[in-house]
């Protein structure tokens, strides 16, 4: 083979460089991703109350569809890539012991209100054997639709504690 001098076109080198770069990214994407967040240790009377629940929790909630966050758990759910994060068997939030605490009711299940800074509301069951923890996005700050959403799955799975 002989060797002509011509050099190969530019555009030849950095089309791999930039097929590798699209992929890297599509790898990266937020849309593919899920959310990671922390699993719950809770005792072994809660964890049996969670693993109920987790079987009772709707499709969707809020017109997102389920898309539960890493790790897989039992203890855990979420909707629409990680907008809405349930995590069961949580502690006891310290907020509760404050009389002058929020509290909503949504469909029979009480539940404590905590405003998060910079993030949407935190709302955690009360007067349950095992503890619902709910984090919603800003824009449900002052709409308690998607816990009436979970009303029914958390009274049939969790018995109130009173």
């Amino acid at each position: 083979m002989t060797y002509s001098g011509r050099r190969l076109p530019r555009a030849l080198f950095l089309a791999p460089s930039a097929a590798v770069l699209v992929m890297a990214a599509a790898g990266c994407s937020s849309s593919d991703a899920q959310a990671s967040i922390t699993v719950p240790t809770p005792s072994s009377e809660a964890a049996a109350y969670c693993e109920a629940l987790h079987k009772e929790l709707p499709k969707t909630v809020a017109g997102m569809d389920r898309s539960d966050p890493e790790p897989d758990s039992d203890l855990t759910a979420g909707w629409g890539d990680g907008a809405i994060v349930l995590r069961c068997g949580v502690p006891r939030p310290s907020k509760m012991e404050d009389a002058q605490s929020d509290a909503v009711d949504a469909d029979g299940v009480n539940w404590l209100l905590e405003q998060r800074e910079g993030a949407g509301p935190r709302f955690t069951t009360t007067y349950r054997k095992a503890y619902v923890e709910v984090t919603l996005p800003e824009e449900f700050a002052h709409d308690i639709t998607p816990l009436a959403e979970f009303a029914a799955s958390v009274g049939k799975t969790v018995p109130k504690s009173l």
